[in-house]
């Protein structure tokens, strides 16, 4: 190699040359490659991500909801026996059947379809929403004590103690109607954040596992509600043998928010508020992120220097307090005819599912409370118009959280890509 050459080379060797024409045109390229990068980690950071699983999972419990319906069909199982000699009509039968059943569902739920004007075509949507407060709420204070690591399965004996309670003043206190209905719902959500605390508090305290304590507190509150509505001077309708209190005072009633054509409440109103509320706590104070550091390790947590004993009695009271906001809208709201003791209509455990598949988010809340109450508003449609169990809704919701419980076999199914490692 030539002297000349050595030191060509020798720029190149020890630091890096002046920018050149070519270095300038290769520095213009580089931003048309950045973009293509950007959005293929937006791609795979959305078909790998947990919403991504949580949308799959509803599709193959739908799926599998379908098979079930043609099992259940009457046209089909016969169709079945020749289906060698007219497979025509065994697919018509079972085209017949998914998409009577579906679009019964969407009629049910969404917009009827059916209906001769709008007033009536968007009733469904008005039963959806109003079925959705609860379940929002619930849902709610179930995915707060998630994001702390913990899990509030109480949330049936908290909408107990809390309706009952919110009940008792509604029928025994005589107030206008701008001072009853706030304290018979303030009353019930702080007695639903009281039952729930309580669990918090042995925890806190005594290291009591917090899904057994709940569990045990659900028996102790369907015993005492119970008991109240037994007794006549407590909840128990006058001359009454059945334990069913009094309906509820028109001046404790969540007002209509449509007026008296729809049974949409205020309730869903309430359970709005509280998916801001509970945003706010956990993404901008101190507070949520107490919860989160919590959740994730206590440990670490405690010694960052966050009291986690305290932020468990804290975490539960707010959990209670949203749970026992459902039980007052259950009560007060979508059936005010009386205190019972299956005021709770279910919402208790459904509330892990929703808190499950909205990921303990609270906007993921919303949308899977919306879900659930469309299921819940269709599902009496697809029973009625075409003969279908309600059942196959309840088995749909059972499926969503078996498939979102197994995010790899979800993952498997579609081929997603796997998430890369950070």
């Amino acid at each position: 190699m030539s002297r000349a050459d050595e030191q060509s080379e020798q720029p190149g060797q020890s630091e890096q040359p002046a920018p050149t024409p070519d270095d300038d045109a290769a520095g213009q390229e580089q931003p048309e490659v950045e973009p293509d990068n950007r959005w293929r980690e937006a791609l795979i950071s959305i078909t790998t991500g947990d919403a991504m699983v949580a949308v799959l999972s509803v599709l193959l419990a739908v799926l599998v909801g379908s098979l079930m319906i043609l099992l259940t069909d009457e046209n089909v199982r016969d169709s079945i026996g020749y289906i060698t000699a007219r497979p025509s009509d065994f697919f018509n039968a079972s085209y017949d059947a998914i998409s009577g059943a579906y679009s019964a569902l969407f009629r049910g739920s969404i917009y009827n379809t059916r209906a001769t004007d709008l007033e009536t075509g968007i009733r469904p949507l008005t039963e959806t929403l109003k079925f959705a407060g609860p379940l929002i709420a619930a849902g709610l204070g179930v995915g707060l004590a998630f994001r702390a690591g913990l899990f509030n399965i109480g949330g049936r004996g908290q909408m107990l103690l809390a309706g009952a309670a919110a009940g008792w003043i509604a029928i025994n206190v005589d107030a206008p109607i701008w001072v009853h209905l706030p304290l018979a719902i303030v009353v019930g959500v702080v007695v639903g954040a009281l039952w729930a605390g309580l669990a918090g508090l042995l925890k806190a305290r005594t290291g009591a596992h917090e899904v057994i304590v709940t569990i045990m507190l659900n028996y102790v509150a369907f015993y005492l509600v119970f008991y109240a509505l037994s007794q006549q001077s407590l909840l128990q309708a006058p001359n009454s043998v059945n334990p069913k209190s009094l309906p509820m005072d028109s001046s404790a009633i969540m007002p209509k928010i449509l007026g008296d054509t729809y049974n949409l409440h205020l309730g869903f109103l309430l359970a709005l508020v509280a998916v801001f509320v509970v945003w706010w706590i956990l993404e901008r104070s101190s507070l949520g992120y107490r919860f989160r550091a919590v959740g994730i390790n206590p440990s670490a947590a405690r010694t960052g220097g966050i009291d986690v004993g305290r932020t468990y009695v804290t975490v539960m009271l707010i959990s209670g307090a949203l749970i026992g906001l459902a039980g007052t809208n259950q009560v007060l709201g979508t059936v005010p005819s009386g205190v019972t003791v299956d005021l709770d209509a279910g919402i208790g455990f459904d509330a892990i599912t929703v808190a499950l598949l909205g990921r303990s988010r609270p906007f993921g809340i919303l949308a899977a409370g919306l879900l659930f109450g469309a299921f819940k508003a269709g599902g009496f449609s697809m029973q009625v118009s075409q003969g279908i169990p309600v059942d196959i809704v309840l088995v749909i919701q059972s499926l969503i959280v078996l498939f979102i419980a197994a995010p790899p076999l979800v993952r498997a199914i579609f081929r997603m890509p796997q998430k890369e490692a950070k």
